[in-house]
């Protein structure tokens, strides 16, 4: 993460991270990149209402787009950490400009329907999954951590004001030209896009060893997952809020069409009120952290975005719904930009596009299944229950879940460090080789053993998130107080890097450990390989 600080200017704080001509620049390619998905998702919603009534599959558009997210979100994150991020970022814009493309030919040669209009959504989506990790992975490099919130706010920002930008132009396109000319549009600006990520020069850490493996590297990014508890609170929190908030955007065609009795215009100024709420509130944030914790955003922003969305269905015309969905959009924007600081906080850079594909799982995950579940109750009911029992949906869960609690990591240190002395092996070893079994032996008073024990309750899951297959811990049935540490990791390439995972919180935990050692030497670490037999 970058440790630079931000040149001086007179500039509104909340546009600080703007003065960095990289972020700039990826900035201004993120909101051009949104503005494509989002007349890309206007123009399939609009679409969809013309060959079909069924409120059913007009929310699976949604569904569509955000399910290969929950399909493909740890593949496309373990891509991402693995492979050059510039080139991957390029390929994704190639495979969006290629869907964008036969999107366009279909509508204009009148091969769309509806089985064929959620494949084409879909497959876009998979572009999607594919492009949202590694841009979330390049953005903590960019800007100094303790701007990284304003910087994260800045991209909401792009993306709502996308959500304003968009819309606008995919109604204004789909009235005069028509609707198969908005994916006209999205096509050329996709193309665009690789011409600009192109010029971007990417500074990448280049390590020495060879890169980590497909799969393993998809097992090391669950195993981190599965050992950090602020993730998992911040997953949990995060699927069941985007199940919630999806009501409102899945059903909007509906709500626009049949609940105010409207058209394209309407659906645009609803879509449009939305990210104007959220663009509000996002100027407003440098300010609201300093007011309220990450956890009270979060909290005061469900409670809101439940009265919002439900008032705008309760809403006896288009007056009264547009404020509810400027409520709505703010309330959106401070638990969504909540949740992404602290999972980008939660995650060190090595690890970072895994940690940030399984968020965005979470994120579409959360929205996909939403977008059904609210899509098949408007169905059998009608708009309004729909979106009233989401709103609902959202109170109950938070009560249900508030021992998940979404904490401020500002202190939390995730700097790479190597304290620990590297190994000068007797021979040459083949980065493949392994397993290799790592061993380290304490001395620990017997009276301190319960609190060591503790301690290395923590050690276990600190090893196991930097990669390791397996963590035992022996205690001596002959000599008390005397402990043996083992931890295993798949081949030597791997146990090597964990001298460029080891964080400065590693440091601080192994220091703890050492304390606990009271002989005279350090604790006695030993390095294996298993050989193999000869028959």
């Amino acid at each position: 993460m970058s440790t630079h600080p931000l040149p001086p200017s007179k500039i509104p704080v909340w546009l600080g991270p703007l003065k960095i001509p990289i972020f700039r620049g990826l900035w201004a390619t993120w909101l051009v990149a949104n503005i494509c998905m989002y007349t890309n998702d206007v123009a399939a919603a609009w679409m969809m209402t013309s060959l079909t009534t069924s409120a059913t599959l007009i929310a699976l558009v949604q569904t569509a787009a955000n399910l290969p997210v929950l399909l493909l979100g740890l593949p496309t994150g373990a891509l991402a950490d693995i492979l050059n991020r510039k080139h991957f970022l390029v390929f994704t814009q190639v495979w969006l400009a290629t869907n964008a493309t036969l999107l366009f030919l279909s509508a204009v040669f009148n091969l769309l329907d509806p089985i064929f209009l959620l494949v084409l959504t879909f497959i876009n989506g998979v572009g999607l999954a594919m492009r949202w990790p590694v841009y979330a992975a390049i953005v903590p490099d960019l800007v100094p951590r303790d701007t990284l919130h304003l910087a994260l706010g800045l991209n909401s920002i792009a993306m709502n004001a996308s959500r304003i930008i968009g819309p606008l132009v995919a109604g204004l396109i789909i009235a005069s030209v028509g609707t198969e000319f908005v994916f006209a549009f999205n096509m050329i600006l996709s193309l665009a896009m690789i011409v600009i990520v192109l010029h971007w020069k990417n500074q990448s850490y280049i390590s020495t060893l060879p890169g980590e493996r497909f799969f393993g590297a998809m097992r090391v990014g669950a195993q981190y997952i599965r050992q950090s508890r602020p993730m998992r609170s911040i997953l949990i929190r995060s699927f069941l809020f985007y199940m919630q908030s999806s009501s409102l955007l899945a059903l909007l065609p509906v709500i626009a069409k049949s609940h105010f009795g409207g058209d394209a215009n309407t659906f645009t100024l609803l879509l449009s009120c939305l990210g104007f709420g959220a663009i509000v509130i996002g100027s407003q944030l440098h300010y609201l952290r300093e007011k309220f914790t990450p956890q009270q955003l979060v909290n005061y922003g469900i409670i809101f975005l439940a009265i919002g969305s439900a008032g705008v269905v309760l809403a006896p015309n288009l007056w009264y719904g547009a404020p509810m969905m400027v409520l709505s959009g703010m309330s959106w924007f401070s638990v969504g930009n909540s949740l992404s600081t602290a999972s980008q906080l939660s995650l060190p850079n090595w690890i970072r596009a895994r940690g940030m594909s399984f968020y965005q799982m979470s994120l579409m995950g959360g929205s996909a299944l939403g977008a059904f579940v609210w899509g098949k109750l408007t169905n059998s009911t009608d708009v309004t229950t729909g979106v009233v029992a989401s709103a609902i949906f959202g109170i109950i869960a938070l009560f249900l879940i508030r021992k998940y609690r979404i904490y401020d990591h500002e202190a939390e240190d995730l700097s790479p460090v190597c304290p620990i002395e590297r190994p000068h092996p007797s021979r040459d070893i083949d980065p493949n080789e392994g397993p290799v079994m790592i061993s380290v032996e304490y001395h620990v008073h017997p009276e301190q053993a319960d609190h060591f024990r503790k301690l290395m309750a923590k050690t276990r899951r600190s090893r196991l998130k930097q990669g390791v297959l397996s963590w035992s811990l022996f205690e001596d049935a002959e000599d008390a107080g005397k402990f043996l540490e083992y931890f295993v990791f798949d081949t030597w390439a791997d146990y090597l890097r964990r001298f460029d995972r080891f964080t400065a919180d590693d440091l601080l935990m192994q220091d703890e450990r050492h304390r606990f050692h009271i002989d005279s030497s350090p604790p006695k670490l030993t390095r294996r390989i298993a050989t193999h037999l000869k028959q």
